[in-house]
């Protein structure tokens, strides 16, 4: 799907048509909206074929012949998993491409995403299509925000979890916490390598940076160290509650086995005086019914006040 928007003064209008100073969002394009993009606008069709590509990782690409340059970041992506609780979100990232050319700026993304529609219906202050360098340092900016919104929110669903579990030892908690930590793993890369996609952009060899910009990309660099502080703090929580949580399983089993040992040892006693009387042999002490029944509950309950005064039965 192609959409065309300008902005006009601080209005950003949707277009028909693309004009010169426009920007086209391509979401989810078609062959014929890759075809209008190569034939039509000049996109280098490896530029294209890059921002498609779900493994693609956050870098810059320039092509001096075309005078285009390429800059594909990680944005964070979250859904409902209806595996588990309704509340409960996956979290992973995926490419973005951004396509700085003369006349156009164009974003190139396999799926929707939040930080392009705030983007289109005008949510982002001080956006101007015209601007090309700017227009790409507040979609970083947003895209940084929603890795922090995120994160918070990924936060909040461990808390909850944690809480579960602390009542019922399940399954389902415990592959949530799981999934939550293979979620920091996805944004504590996808942010380091936009660290550096940025990095890069700030030396202003690829991407040509105006002094009134320089405030902006500040922002965007202090969100993303924020984020990925946040991201290592998250993950050190998680790592160390999972393993928590299992010594208490560990240690839970260990009891119940302990208990079911006990219990086996004492109703054994029985057996074996039972044993010696249900032998075909003379010379046994009182072979009347009473006398080993006596004795096997005497040693039953001799047993029993053993193993409890040792605390074996907690």
């Amino acid at each position: 799907m192609l959409e065309f928007y300008k902005t006009y003064g601080t209005v950003t209008k949707k277009l028909e048509q693309p004009e010169p100073g426009c920007w086209i969002s391509a979401v989810a394009p078609t062959q014929e909206d890759i075809d209008f993009l190569t034939n039509k606008i000049g996109v280098l069709p490896e530029f294209i074929k890059s921002s498609l590509d779900e493994e693609e990782s956050s870098h810059i690409d320039y092509d001096d012949d075309e005078n285009q340059t390429l800059v594909i970041v990680d944005y964070p992506s979250a859904e409902e998993d209806d595996n588990l609780d309704e509340n409960t979100l996956l979290y992973t990232t995926l490419p973005l491409g951004v396509v700085i050319m003369k006349g156009y700026v164009i974003t190139i993304s396999l799926y929707e995403n939040l930080s392009i529609e705030d983007m289109a219906n005008g949510r982002i202050k001080g956006m101007n299509t015209d601007m090309k360098t700017r227009f790409l340092l507040l979609l970083l900016l947003r895209i940084s925000q929603r890795f922090l919104i995120y994160l918070r929110q990924i936060d909040r669903i461990s808390s909850r979890t944690e809480q579960r579990l602390h009542q019922s030892m399940k399954n389902k908690e415990l592959i949530q916490m799981l999934g939550l930590e293979k979620s920091l793993v996805y944004f504590s890369t996808s942010l380091k390598t936009d660290e550096v996609t940025l990095n890069k952009i700030m030396r202003g060899k690829l991407i040509k940076l105006y002094e009134e910009d320089q405030d902006i990309l500040e922002d965007v660099l202090i969100e993303i160290h924020q984020a990925i502080e946040m991201c290592n703090i998250y993950s050190n929580i998680l790592s160390g509650t999972m393993d928590a949580f299992a010594s208490v399983i560990s240690n839970n089993l260990n009891i119940v086995m302990k208990i079911l040992t006990v219990i086996t040892i004492v109703m054994a006693i029985p057996n074996i005086i039972f044993s010696f009387y249900g032998m075909n042999v003379s010379g046994l002490p009182y072979p009347e019914w009473w006398f080993p029944t006596v004795i096997a509950a005497v040693c039953c309950i001799i047993a029993t006040l053993i193993f409890k005064k040792k605390d074996m039965f907690h």
